[in-house]
């Protein structure tokens, strides 16, 4: 049974109003693809990695990899119209080599800063239940909105997550959602784990960290900086 990371950078990110795709913006002459795969590549239980990639970046991504001293990186695959196509195009080519027990920790390029406590919580979880779906308990008051612009209902918080990646599932499982997915008309769901309860399934939670954020705006590239200069701060002074 292997550990794979299957990396998920199919998306142009258009909320980032810049030019290039979000996931190979620079910071400190690095891309933000690479960060989150250094977080693989340098976990002991990871064998290897699986990237979705936007198209036309396949051999930019190639050679940033190579660049980084990324080893683990095995395949690099077209990205699909959306989240769930690019996921099942990345499972498809696991599939390929791999076997129905490997178990795929699926991953958003977009969240660089994922800790080794994380992906190994998440290995372990999906061992032990057959799912894992990292999350981080909601702290903010929750109003339910028919109109995007009122509100009549609360919802209770302690009844609700806030999902992140990893998200983990065996090979098998993962094949099977996509493919009951097609069956009953599934074709834009937004993660692993909506798919998974979408389609009846129970999944299981891990514990992520309000440090494991997804870059989708300006403002969160700035929290990302500050985030990263802080982390080599606390390194430096070891």
């Amino acid at each position: 049974m292997s550990n794979i990371a299957l990396i998920i950078a199919g998306g142009r990110g258009n909320r980032m109003g810049q030019d290039l795709p979000k996931q190979f913006l620079n910071i400190q002459d690095k891309p933000i693809i690479m960060y989150t795969c250094e977080a693989f590549q340098k976990h002991p239980l990871i064998d290897s990695m699986v990237i979705v990639c936007i198209d036309g970046w396949q051999t930019a991504l190639q050679a940033y990899a190579n660049q980084f001293n990324i080893t683990k990186l095995r395949a690099i695959v077209p990205g699909g119209k959306n989240g769930q196509s690019s996921i099942y195009n990345g499972i498809s080519a696991i599939a390929e080599n791999g076997n129905s027990d490997d178990i795929v920790l699926v991953h958003d390029a977009i969240r660089p800063l994922v800790s080794q406590e994380i992906i190994t919580k998440c290995i372990r979880t999906t061992e032990e239940f057959g799912s894992a779906v990292t999350c981080v308990p909601c702290a903010e008051a929750l109003l339910e909105t028919r109109d995007q612009e009122t509100s009549g209902q609360v919802l209770d918080r302690d009844q609700v997550k806030r999902t992140q990646t990893p998200q983990g599932f065996s090979l098998g499982t993962l094949l099977k959602m996509h493919e009951e997915a097609r069956r009953h008309g599934i074709t834009d769901s937004v993660a692993s784990c909506t798919l998974a309860v979408e389609l009846g399934m129970t999944v299981h939670f891990c514990p992520g960290s309000e440090k494991n954020i997804k870059l989708t705006t300006v403002d969160d590239i700035d929290i990302f900086k500050a985030l990263l200069e802080s982390k080599q701060a606390k390194w430096l002074k070891r």
